[in-house]
């Protein structure tokens, strides 16, 4: 296994699962790739470096089958999966329950919303099994499937608008959307807010005690408990260097596995895979505090994710601006304030933030000031608290993670040309030509997020073609089976 990333730990402990000898390398000096946890800022001051909040991790059908709490994973959950403020000082708040969701979306906004995502929340188990994998023909479910696309297929804007009157209920599923990386009016975009939204409503969008990077310690504990072994600080340039085995997985970008595979791929192959497109960048900054955010939206307070960036327009066109490449003036910003709920983030009486916005790939601007203006409109007195600043561009977070290639930190350009068919157009999209290599990294379905489920799928693969043997089962329980709301 080439990458201790998510999907590289759970590829590998899948594999170890099923009986393999499995061997992790992993060229930087720690675990955990896009999860890791690091005092970016000063003693105590524990930053997640990439990934902060985890909705996908919960409800991944492959992580729910491990012993994540007896290897030390605690999740927290704030009374609120995610705040959406508006520049007056209301806020819309995504609530697990769906009956609450008229306390700041007014009743009929509520009830559209009810309307939308409560047929699908009836069979979440089943949705999510089918949207965390690769496009299946025909899928198991094909009139749930069927019910999902017919909002999924539309852009962000369309059906926010189309299904919502007030600004609080359109805002906060536009903002659920543009984690896709993508124009608000592109189709295909409101798929990632319906996903994201209803993993809220399923299971929350928990935290992990003390940092993400425990969720990686964890796989990693759980790997080695399965007999698998993890070698770090190697970085590998050519299969050459390696062991013989009868499998290597890639925890990379499709243009890191065609380069370090080398003659092993075919060349036509292998130039398929340089031709991966990826997405647009981010640019992330870490603060050291002096208090928590102070939230003109009460409600704000209540949530680990915040989402910056006011009404649904607002969002759409600094997501439009980015696609033209070029930085926006008002950036729509993704915060998370872990310390507010969790006192091993912080010393005492501190806070941390967690921040970041997208910009075109590899940008040079320092957006710094563009950031915190916006967060000063919604919270004023913001930038009284900050005490030090970790600032990560585009270009940073390439050094930090090779994989995220001009700052793109999602595995790959999410547009309808590549969405389905990342990394390249074929059946079985983590195998290749050679039956030895395969492809595990979020460059594959279904994508970037702390869910290991492009791992468990490559893994899969390589069991049913080189091993002949079944992968791991995967948790299929119902929804009552899902972690509840709470510490």
């Amino acid at each position: 296994m080439i990458g201790a990333g998510p999907n590289g730990l759970a590829a590998a402990v899948a594999l170890a699962g099923a009986g393999l000898e499995v061997h992790v390398v992993e060229a930087r000096d720690n675990i955990g790739g896009g999860a890791r946890t690091a005092e970016l800022t000063g003693p105590g001051y524990r930053h997640d470096v990439c990934a902060a909040i985890h909705p996908t991790a919960v409800i991944s059908p492959f992580l729910r089958t491990l012993p994540l709490a007896e290897h030390g994973v605690t999740w927290i959950y704030p009374e609120v999966a995610l705040a959406h403020p508006l520049p007056d000082g209301r806020a819309g708040l995504l609530h697990r329950d769906l009956d609450r969701m008229a306390e700041t979306l007014g009743e009929e906004d509520a009830a559209a919303w009810s309307g939308l995502f409560g047929p699908l929340l009836a069979r979440e188990s089943a949705l999510f099994g089918e949207l965390l994998g690769p496009l299946r023909l025909p899928p198991r479910h094909p009139l749930l499937l069927a019910r999902f696309g017919l909002s999924a297929l539309r852009s962000a804007v369309g059906l926010a608008r189309d299904t919502f009157r007030g600004d609080a209920a359109q805002a906060l599923f536009g903002g659920c959307a543009a984690h896709a990386f993508l124009p608000l009016e592109t189709l295909l975009s409101a798929s990632f807010g319906l996903v994201l939204a209803l993993g809220a409503h399923a299971a929350g969008w928990p935290m992990v005690r003390t940092g993400s990077q425990a969720l990686m310690d964890a796989l990693a504990a759980i790997l080695r408990a399965r007999g698998g072994t993890i070698e770090t600080g190697r970085t590998v340039a050519s299969l050459d260097e390696l062991p013989a085995a009868r499998a290597y997985l890639f925890d990379t970008t499709p243009a890191a596995m065609a380069r370090i595979a080398g003659d092993r791929l075919p060349a036509g192959f292998r130039r398929r895979l340089e031709r991966f497109r990826h997405g647009p960048g981010a640019f992330k900054i870490d603060y050291a505090l002096d208090g928590p955010i102070p939230w003109k939206a009460p409600g704000a307070a209540l949530a680990a994710t915040v989402h910056v960036g006011g009404p649904l327009d607002e969002v759409a066109e600094s997501e439009r601006v980015v696609s033209r490449d070029a930085p926006a003036e008002r950036p729509f910003c993704l915060v998370a304030q872990q310390s507010r709920f969790d006192a091993t983030r912080a010393p005492p009486g501190k806070h941390t933030a967690w921040i970041y916005c997208h910009v075109p790939p590899g940008c040079t601007v320092d957006m710094t000031g563009r950031i915190e203006a916006q967060i000063e409109r919604f919270a004023p007195g913001f930038r009284d608290l900050v005490r030090a600043r970790a600032v990560n561009a585009p270009a940073d977070l390439a050094r930090y993670n090779a994989n995220y290639v001009g700052g793109d930190i999602s595995g790959g350009a999410n547009d309808w040309t590549q969405l389905f068919t990342r990394p390249v157009v074929q059946l079985d999209p983590y195998a290749t030509p050679n039956p030895a290599i395969y492809l595990c990294s979020s460059s594959t379905p279904p994508g970037g997020g702390v869910h290991g489920m492009c791992g468990y799928h490559a893994a899969a693969a390589a069991l049913r073609r080189v091993f002949q043997r079944p992968a791991p089962a995967l948790a299929t329980a119902e929804r009552a089976a899902l972690p509840p709301p709470g510490g």
